[in-house]
């Protein structure tokens, strides 16, 4: 199990440089985004452009060169981006030796991408982890409920509901949620609120988001529960306990229950990384100040450093979640070993 997790530890990060790699020429191929801001921001900006590497200083007597031309009194400025290839390899020297990803070009000048980042990643954690700890629970219940009133009354609701919530995205839902609970009845935010706002006001932010991301993620849970378990349920091993003396409840708690477990447990963190995708479009619509709402605004605007920092986590969070996923199998079922030899 250990070789096998460092060796899947070095395709993770193997795999993480291909993507980010290809995601930086890409980008960079793109036309270059001029930066706006005041005339001293510009000229410290591509300072420290040309200083990283990036853009590379031109004679003047060569004006066709020049991509940007900035004055401050009497002095000219004129650089000339060099080749996507040079900048590539900047850009990873930076990385290794400073750990430094570039600074924004429009969401905040001159900030550390880093930095930006940081500020937000805590909220999306927060969101997201709170969304997945709400959906686990709901989940399960209504898929074992469904799974003992199988082909009753009550199974039938529940199965109509999941496939509902399955289908409706959560854009939608939130859209749903925002028009009735904040601008119909005002009973909740309609926006996220600031630092300084109450903890009522703070806390009651949460229950929109959270609802919109996990009404599909509960979805998921009960109808994979209910298929798992139901299929468990009719299973010899399990009429064998029964004829054993165990009673409807006991096969069902200690045997049912237990295999049922298997492919359930690892989808727990599957999930979050569909909760976690999710996400993106939820914060910019609720205003939430996360890394999901940031990439798309740094998308938008071209800040194509802070597009980087972002992908990268998205792409590492993804990638250790499979490794976790795999890994959780031989956690619930000893009888799973990953990597062994036959």
């Amino acid at each position: 199990m250990l070789r096998y997790t460092l060796q899947r530890i070095g395709l993770i990060f193997v795999t993480a440089f291909i993507i980010l790699t290809l995601s930086f020429i890409l980008m960079k191929l793109l036309p270059f985004e001029r930066p706006v801001g005041l005339i001293d921001q510009l000229i410290a900006f591509y300072e420290k452009e040309v200083a990283l590497g990036y853009f590379t200083r031109v004679d003047p007597s060569t004006p066709e060169l020049a991509q940007v031309i900035l004055t401050r009194g009497e002095i000219q400025y004129l650089y000339r981006q060099t080749p996507v290839i040079s900048q590539y390899f900047t850009w990873l020297n930076n990385i290794v030796t400073r750990w430094d990803w570039g600074t924004s070009t429009a969401i905040s000048l001159n900030v550390s991408a880093i930095e930006i980042i940081a500020q937000r990643l805590p909220f999306s954690m927060q969101l997201n982890f709170v969304a997945l700890f709400t959906s686990v629970p709901f989940g399960f219940i209504l898929g074992i409920w469904a799974a003992l009133k199988k082909n009753k009354l009550t199974d039938h609701v529940i199965s109509t509901s999941i496939m509902v919530f399955i289908s409706i995205p959560s854009f939608v839902v939130i859209s749903f949620l925002m028009g009735i609970f904040a601008y119909g009845l005002g009973w909740l935010p309609s926006q996220w609120p600031s630092s300084s706002a109450d903890a009522t006001t703070r806390t009651l932010a949460f229950v929109i988001p959270v609802a919109a991301l996990s009404f599909g993620t509960i979805a998921g849970f009960a109808r994979f529960t209910r298929a798992e378990l139901t299929e468990i349920m009719s299973s010899e091993f399990l009429l064998l306990a029964r004829t054993k003396g165990l009673t409807k409840a006991q096969a069902i708690i200690r045997h049912a229950m237990r295999n049922s477990l298997v492919p359930l447990v690892p989808g727990i963190i599957g999930q979050f990384i569909g909760i976690l995708s999710g996400s993106i479009v939820l914060e910019r619509l609720y205003g939430i100040p996360g890394i999901g709402g940031l990439f798309i605004t740094a998308i938008q605007q071209k800040d194509y450093n802070v597009v980087m920092v972002d992908m990268a986590i998205y792409t590492l969070i993804g990638l250790f979640a499979t490794l976790l996923v795999d890994l959780t199998y031989g956690i619930v079922d000893p009888r799973i070993r990953m990597g062994a030899r036959k």
